[in-house]
């Protein structure tokens, strides 16, 4: 039996003895004018519909959202949750001694509102600033000097970079500077990507929220999660542009067309191709290098070889050097921010 299940049992029989107990009062059965063993009935049945349907709602399903928001949270900013919980708490116990003086029923229910409000807001802003008031606690803590990652400009993160990984590879080299933000909205996709039918978006998705964890954990680089959304957008590439718009920030994409559609609103991208086309080898026509064709390609006697960066080589006549290891000479050589083309021929 499944939780919903169970909870919906559970719910039908609470439920419809609380309706059969309320129905039984003589006050509801003259106001709906029956006997009261006919509305003790009548609202049984309704607390036992209503226990069957809604119970799963209140019960199950946010106990099981919860569990999932915690298991994929990183484990510094549950760690800061917890903080904030308390931090909130402690700061509205403070204030419950005033409130306590207060005619009754007043000096409960006062105390009580706050210490829930004090909480929560105490959760909420250490939970989505967490890393912020961290990495200022750090530098008061700390003598001033230059730091890598110090800078303040502001990266917002795509779903193709999270997913594609490399950006974590270029994180970890301490090479990027600034804060990295991922909106919300971009977290609700990549959730969506991991959640889907398809085996490999669902690898993908899985994919991006393990980099992402990762890349939170980097203490070169901070990053931010916000909660700004734009409603009346419903693509997520045009809320990516509104939001660097908004706040001023370079977009990080390796989406040919993002990128393009971004540069002509007048948002600095970033291309992660691109980066990764500038570090490539770089081979100039005459050079000679040793390469091993794998595949036959799309033009007559064409064969096909990969460099170690993935760049790849088109072999005129090297169709017959199939599984073989040969030197070729570089004629002529295309770059694009898509990526990198190496035409070559074989050494005689």
């Amino acid at each position: 039996m499944t939780p919903d299940f169970i909870s919906r049992m559970v719910g039908l029989v609470i439920f419809g003895l609380l309706g059969a107990r309320l129905g039984a009062q003589p006050i509801f059965a003259n106001n709906i004018n029956l006997p009261p063993d006919s509305s003790a009935i009548l609202l049984s049945l309704v607390g036992v519909l209503f226990g069957l349907i809604a119970t799963p709602w209140f019960t199950v399903r946010p106990v099981r959202s919860l569990r999932k928001n915690i298991k994929e949270m990183p484990v510094e900013q549950l760690l800061m949750s917890l903080i904030g919980l308390l931090v909130g708490l402690l700061v509205a116990l403070l204030a419950t001694l005033p409130l306590s003086l207060l005619p009754s029923p007043f000096n409960w229910l006062a105390p009580l509102a706050l210490m829930v409000v004090g909480g929560y807001l105490g959760l909420s802003i250490f939970g989505i600033r967490g890393r912020e008031i961290q990495d200022a606690l750090t530098r008061f803590g700390r003598a001033p000097g230059p730091s890598i990652g110090s800078s303040n400009r502001k990266l917002l993160v795509d779903t193709s970079s999270l997913i594609d990984g490399r950006l974590v590879d270029v994180a970890e080299t301490g090479f990027l500077g600034g804060t990295l933000i991922i909106p919300r909205f971009v977290l609700s996709e990549l959730h969506r990507v991991a959640d889907s039918p398809d085996a490999l978006r669902r690898n993908r998705g899985r994919r991006g929220l393990n980099l992402l964890n990762k890349l939170q954990r980097n203490e070169l680089v901070p990053v931010r999660i916000v909660e700004e959304d734009f409603d009346e957008l419903p693509e997520v590439d045009d809320k990516l542009i509104a939001l660097a718009q908004q706040i001023s920030a370079a977009l990080i994409t390796n989406d040919y067309n993002l990128g393009e559609v971004a540069e002509a609103n007048g948002v600095p991208v970033l291309n992660i191709n691109r980066l990764s086309n500038a570090v490539r080898s770089i081979y100039i026509p005459g050079e000679t290098f040793a390469i091993r064709v794998i595949q036959e390609g799309r033009e007559e006697n064409q064969g096909v070889g990969y460099l170690d960066d993935g760049t790849m080589v088109l072999i005129e006549n090297g169709k017959e050097y199939i599984d073989r290891s040969i030197q070729v000479t570089v004629t002529k050589l295309i770059n694009r921010d898509t990526g990198r083309i190496i035409f070559a021929t074989p050494v005689n």
